[in-house]
């Protein structure tokens, strides 16, 4: 459906620009943004493979097992389809661990696993449960101690101090995983 969006607002992007006479500046708008994307796509793959990495190995030597046992009283709260230690509750607290340090788009492999492990267990293969409805409100309206991301594109855009967003950040993520949650717990039944 995006694709279909996409496609028409170009469409009608490149129809306007003959009528008026514009394509040469149609033109160099898409050659200039293809450089930038590309340019931009560079400067965010080396941190994305780093923190990945990261990952990777704090699952290997246990981090996530121990996030997972200590966020266990609060998961089994949010999550009671899943008992505690199970895959999907680790996971799940991959996925938020990403999720705190910022990391939405190496967040999301992690993300769809939880999912996965989720949907094993689903018992109506066609409609979400409300555990699998929790974790896409929490993934969607996570908290960000460190901003990475958004810190990189900053960066990037010429922000002397990149970081000076994270108070802001800090509020609207806890107050939207706040309101996602209580939504979510109320609308349950």
């Amino acid at each position: 459906m995006l694709g279909v969006v996409w496609g028409f607002m170009i469409i009608i992007s490149v129809l306007c620009a003959a009528l008026t006479g514009r394509m040469e500046a149609v033109s160099n708008a898409v050659l200039s943004g293809a450089t930038s994307a590309v340019e931009l796509l560079i400067s965010m793959v080396g941190v994305m493979a780093l923190w990945t990495g990261i990952m990777k190995i704090a699952d290997a030597i246990g981090v996530t097992k121990f996030l997972a046992n200590l966020f266990s009283p609060i998961m089994t709260k949010l999550f009671p389809d899943y008992e505690k230690g199970s895959p999907a509750i680790k996971a799940i607290c991959m996925n938020v661990t990403a999720n705190v340090l910022g990391l939405g788009n190496a967040a999301t492999p992690m993300g769809i696993a939880a999912m996965k492990e989720m949907s094993r267990s689903n018992k109506n293969k066609f409609i979400a449960n409300n555990s699998m409805v929790m974790f896409v409100v929490i993934n969607t309206a996570s908290i960000q101690l460190v901003p990475t991301m958004i810190s990189i594109l900053r960066q990037k855009h010429g922000a002397a101090f990149p970081f000076d967003v994270m108070p802001a950040i800090w509020l609207t993520s806890c107050v939207a995983l706040t309101v996602g949650i209580l939504t979510a717990k109320l609308l349950e039944k």
